[in-house]
């Protein structure tokens, strides 16, 4: 009897001591936000609508050649406001327009107004030739809408170089109604308040800054932004970073020791924030996945974990020749999202532009996630 004792109680205290490392790791590394939600835990499609909601034969869409691209559509006192790029001429890419729409329903829109139109000019000289991503934030200590924009200068591409658009700069623009009911504006421009530079980091190219979306983590704003070394061709990777201000006039800083994230390996673009009812951050984005946008998680609103492919298109409801950019989440209750994204329509006879930029127009689809979770794994 005392020797089998003996043998047990190291055993027990091994076994006590083993229990206590594991917690404390996991403490650690949850409070580094380092932890996921297991693979249960996941954004599920439980509704495709077959064809786009919104294409140029739209009432309203008409004189836009090349449809729509990115942006974002929020819901506010049970209207869907949508804010995205329209590209309604020619040179391609660079001829734009940033709107607002609005919709009761999600399937019927109605144009509401421009917000901006770009100058067009393809001799690179003119830094708002092309005007891209408009994302409205609401802050709720200033009690206005913010509208953060993208502008480009825009020149003819080379062997070496992608120069359609680069050197981006972030534009913020804040509606001069005040009040979450200010979302239509008008907006007045505040100026720049990001763009390439002696602060920028390695990984930030000739693209300048493509994207940028704040949300507040605590009473502090942090954002996603993008870039990518466009002046040497192929490109190697497109990337996000993260970058913080104490508000969104700023002054905004690059947080350089995460920077670019570690979400995926060659291309995430146009990255959209929300918060779960949990409180888990979740990130919606371009990916290079075929028929599929991308998210990601965070415990922290800081440190963001590995991508997971979402396919929007399968099937009878594979409209797009390719599936471009989602346009946020929109909370509907128990767990259910409306999820909008904009792809290229397939259309017959339609082929890439004289830069080899897919010219079938851009469309905006819908589908509707269910957000599920199960417990917590690295």
């Amino acid at each position: 009897m005392r020797f089998e004792s003996a043998a047990q109680e190291p055993k027990s205290k091994l076994f006590i001591t083993l229990v206590v490392i594991a917690l404390s790791v996991l403490i650690y590394l949850s409070a580094r936000g380092l932890y996921v939600y297991a693979r249960g835990s996941q954004l599920e499609v439980i509704k495709r609508w077959e064809q786009p909601v919104l294409t140029i034969h739209s009432d309203g869409a008409q004189g836009n050649k090349y449809g729509f691209e990115g942006g974002r559509v929020l819901k506010i006192s049970g209207t869907y406001h949508l804010f995205t790029s329209e590209m309604v001429d020619e040179p391609h890419w660079v001829k734009m327009r940033l709107a607002h729409w609005t919709s009761t329903d999600r399937i019927h829109w109605q144009r509401v107004a421009t917000i901006a139109e770009s100058s067009g000019d393809f001799t690179g000289k003119d830094p708002r030739a092309a005007l891209w991503s408009p994302l409205p934030v609401y802050d709720p200590k200033e009690g206005r809408w913010n509208l953060f924009y993208v502008a480009y200068q825009a020149a003819p591409d080379t062997s070496e170089r992608w120069l359609t658009n680069h050197e981006g700069r972030i534009w913020r623009a804040v509606s001069v109604t005040p009040g979450e009911d200010g979302i239509g504006g008008p907006y007045q421009d505040s100026g720049i308040v990001m763009q390439r530079g002696k602060d920028s980091d390695p990984w930030e190219g000739l693209q300048g800054t493509d994207s940028f979306f704040p949300y507040l983590v605590g009473d502090r704003w942090y954002a996603l932004y993008g870039s990518a070394h466009t002046e040497k061709l192929p490109l190697s990777s497109w990337q996000v970073g993260l970058a913080t201000a104490p508000s969104l006039a700023g002054p905004w800083k690059r947080c350089s020791e995460f920077n670019p994230l570690k979400v995926e390996s060659r291309f995430i673009e146009n990255p959209i924030v929300s918060q779960l009812s949990d409180g888990t951050y979740i990130a919606v984005y371009d990916t290079d996945a075929a028929a599929a946008i991308g998210f990601t998680l965070s415990r922290d609103g800081t440190h963001w974990v590995s991508g997971h492919p979402l396919i929007v298109q399968e099937g009878s409801s594979a409209w797009a020749t390719e599936v471009r950019t989602p346009l946020g989440l929109i909370d509907e209750g128990k767990g259910l999202f409306s999820l909008f994204y904009t792809a290229n329509e397939r259309v017959p006879g339609a082929g890439p532009d004289g830069n080899g930029i897919n010219t079938t127009p851009g469309s905006m689809g819908l589908v509707e996630v269910h957000w599920k979770r199960a417990g917590m794994v690295r």
